[in-house]
């Protein structure tokens, strides 16, 4: 968004300085001029950093499909502008990884508070979180703090850029798995990230909830849409105590069934019930 210069340097600084790892550095300026940065690859490195402008803000998925779009790497690292690299090693671990298992089509980062607090529970995309330190195969990954193998990325179409923001990494994830491919928490990743509530975000309970409804509706067979929704109904009935968070919960609730999703590709029975066993039933 062009207003976190020292932020961006510190990022893009920490993907330069990754070792024994051929880099590829696109930033994406989403409605924003890129600024200049002071952040250059080491003497002797390879690495390139290149830029794009985009005219206006299209939201995050769209914005990282354009910079997917001008890779030419097999793999894509996606790092927010307010984070960076714990070490100098991500880039050739990730790269081992999925040059050695073909079936991996994401790997999410652990995230750490850099203040020494640990992880958030919502870091963790599984439902037992307890122990970020844990690697485990997953159903949906933190966009902001992952590697996609590009191919895989391209063959279902990329991020649903209608969703804006919130939920479009599991979207990505749920069609992923019903081609067949595997999605892994990494714990041995570490991406620093300031600990901050999701919902600093003016637009959070609206978009959160009308992208569930779309998530459902392009995702899910109809009986686990149902399922789906009624559960994130009563969830959110006992989480929230706010009457403001509810309107605009409920608001983007009913956007979500009044307003087109896009294309409808229902997962198979057999992907469903490969969730089950993950841990992770597509209902919750």
């Amino acid at each position: 968004m062009g207003n976190r210069v020292a932020e961006l340097n510190r990022a893009v600084e920490s993907a330069l300085n990754q070792i024994d790892g051929d880099v590829e550095v696109v930033i994406v300026g989403n409605g924003a001029d890129v600024p200049e940065l002071s952040a250059t690859p080491p003497d002797g490195s390879s690495a390139t950093v290149k830029t794009v402008r985009l005219e206006e803000n299209v939201g995050i998925p769209a914005g990282r499909n354009r910079g997917v779009e001008e890779c030419s790497g097999d793999v894509v690292l996606f790092l927010d502008d307010d984070g960076w690299y714990a070490n100098q090693k991500v880039a050739a671990h990730v790269r081992d990884r999925f040059a050695t298992e073909p079936d991996l089509a994401v790997l999410s980062f652990r995230v750490m508070d850099p203040e020494g607090t640990g992880s958030q529970r919502r870091h963790v995309p599984r439902l037992r979180a307890g122990d970020p330190e844990r690697s485990s195969p997953v159903t949906t990954f933190l966009g902001g703090a992952s590697a996609v193998r590009r191919s895989a990325f391209l063959q279902v179409g990329g991020l649903p850029e209608r969703f804006f923001y919130a939920h479009e990494e599991t979207d990505l994830a749920w069609r992923l798995l019903g081609e067949g491919y595997r999605i892994e928490y990494d714990a041995e990743t570490v991406m620093y990230h300031p600990w901050v509530p999701p919902t600093r975000h003016d637009n959070f309970y609206r978009l959160n909830a009308r992208n569930r409804v779309w998530l459902a509706r392009r995702n899910l067979p109809w009986p686990l849409a149902a399922l789906y929704l009624i559960d994130w109904v009563v969830l959110t009935l006992l989480r929230e105590r706010s009457g403001q968070a509810l309107k605009a919960w409920f608001g983007g609730f009913v956007e979500g069934l009044r307003t087109p999703a896009g294309e409808r590709r229902p997962m198979a029975w057999r992907t469903a019930w490969r969730m089950v066993k993950l841990g992770r039933p597509p209902i919750v």
